[in-house]
């Protein structure tokens, strides 16, 4: 198995530019996140778990795992999007996924030289493609490259974990940004306690939005 590293460096960075988040970190256990270094995988994975929960995600992911064994272009061109639906995914996901298959197979999409560009010039590539947006890009970089500093905007779970530790009722683009920017070099491993965070790691801490409705 293949690990997100979260060096000492990044810990005490983050420890002392933000004291909630300091606290927060020593009252986590600490944990592991597995990576997949194999980005094809990686994306189809990113694709399959958009915009459903986690446990469903894994339903459909061990379903296509089981009958395709390793997941690569030419296993996913093997089946039609009908065929690829029936694992338990939306007809237009299947399509999404049949067709960076496609790009990937007839080399339209080169995923091994995402590896030579920035983080920018990652998201700028992957969201040329239909169905992979910046959300999609970011957890690629975080999962499978396991890039430094990925904060993604677009993902519930961080939002939900900074107003927990927070304690803000709204993260707004701009009080977001301040929190990136403070992260920063390690915005990837600051996401990791936040995803902690907002699933519970820290009993105490409530989401204000739950608590005021």
């Amino acid at each position: 198995m293949d690990f997100f590293n979260i060096s000492g460096d990044a810990i005490c960075h983050l420890k002392k530019k933000d004291k909630k988040l300091a606290a927060a970190i020593d009252l986590i256990e600490p944990f592991l996140r597995e990576t997949n270094p194999d980005l094809f995988s990686a994306l189809v994975h990113s694709i399959v778990g958009q915009q459903i929960s986690a446990k469903a995600a894994q339903t459909v992911w061990l379903r296509m795992t089981d009958a395709l064994g390793e997941i690569s272009s030419e296993a996913i061109l093997n089946y039609t999007v009908e065929q690829l639906q029936m694992f338990g995914m939306t007809f237009r996901k299947a399509g999404y996924i049949r067709n960076v298959a496609e790009l990937v197979f007839d080399g339209r999409l080169d995923i091994n030289a995402l590896h030579e560009k920035s983080d920018a010039q990652v998201v700028a590539e992957l969201i040329k493609v239909d169905g992979i947006g910046v959300w999609t890009a970011e957890m690629l970089m975080i999962f499978s490259m396991k890039r430094q500093d990925i904060l993604s905007y677009g993902d519930l779970a961080i939002l939900r974990g900074m107003r927990m530790l927070y304690r803000h009722k709204k993260v707004t683009k701009e009080l977001f940004e301040k929190y990136r920017k403070r992260y920063s070099p390690y915005g990837s491993v600051a996401s990791l306690y936040l995803w902690a965070i907002a699933g519970g790691a820290i009993e105490d801490l409530t989401d204000p939005v739950a608590k005021s409705s």
